[in-house]
């Protein structure tokens, strides 16, 4: 066999990978939310630990076939991600807020922005047509806002859990054989990813690993900007920068530029379903 070829996988194979990418989702956006104490004891539950370390062994391999210049990536994954388990294992609840408070602060523009929306400079109305076309990718999967939980569509969290959402949705279709919601799925997690956490999530990766030096976030930006550049190979997309810039602050002086609070979310299951 040509060192470059991958070997095709079968289905049951292919829906094994698409549930390892959902807990890599999953677990970096549960991380990425407000710590809480329900989300602090289920990352540090030996369930979560074990999940993370063989989704991020069982993915490297399937990746090293990656263009040369990613190579260094694929070999990286399972590193980073035990990396980021040794720093949720030191963990404790009151440093963890404390870092997040700091990090995040309290309002859009903290020390690093997790919202995407408010990065790039594409003009003065750009900002709720991006907000728009997010929620739109949400319903369309019949997942719907949650008022109580105060948090934006845009936020880092909400996008890869929605990307957890798809591989999971992934997985059930390979498993169910229905090519048709394959189809629609692969096509979904492509183009969220080339037009939204692919487009600003390593730049946002790049700025915890920076300015968390080596702690929680630090380990948790690491493994997500390796992740998010794997993922977008995967898919065939360019990965975003390692740079972004955020756009204009004299542009929040416009109402229109910022959503507003039935626009804070968590996803979840619409109610019709």
């Amino acid at each position: 066999m040509n060192p470059t070829e991958t070997k095709e996988l079968s289905r049951e194979e292919l829906g094994d990978e698409a549930l390892c990418r959902s807990v890599l989702y999953g677990l970096l956006s549960l991380g990425l939310y407000a710590p809480t104490r329900r989300t602090f004891q289920e990352l540090r539950s030996e369930t979560a630990k074990l999940a993370l370390r063989e989704a991020a062994q069982l993915l490297t391999p399937s990746v090293k076939s990656v263009p040369s210049g990613e190579a260094e990536n694929a070999v990286d994954l399972a590193r980073r991600a035990e990396d980021w388990i040794q720093a949720i294992e030191s963990l404790e609840q009151d440093v963890w807020l404390t870092c997040h408070s700091r990090l995040f602060g309290h309002t859009a523009r903290g020390q690093i922005c997790p919202y995407e929306s408010e990065y790039g400079h594409e003009g003065l109305f750009q900002q709720p047509r991006q907000l728009a076309e997010i929620m739109g990718f949400y319903e369309a999967f019949g997942l719907t806002t949650r008022n109580e939980e105060r948090e934006r569509p845009d936020h880092i969290s909400c996008e890869l859990e929605f990307l957890d959402f798809l591989s999971r949705k992934e997985a059930l279709a390979l498993e169910m054989g229905d090519d048709a919601s394959l189809e629609e799925t692969r096509k979904a997690a492509r183009l969220f990813l080339r037009d939204h956490v692919g487009r600003f999530g390593r730049a946002l990766a790049r700025l915890l690993a920076q300015e968390d030096s080596q702690g929680f976030f630090a380990k948790l930006g690491c493994l997500l900007g390796v992740f998010l550049t794997l993922e977008c190979s995967r898919v065939g997309v360019s990965p975003g920068p390692l740079q972004l810039e955020l756009r204009s602050a004299e542009e929040d002086k416009v109402p229109m530029a910022c959503g507003g609070e039935a626009d804070l979310v968590q996803i979840q299951p619409s109610e019709q379903d």
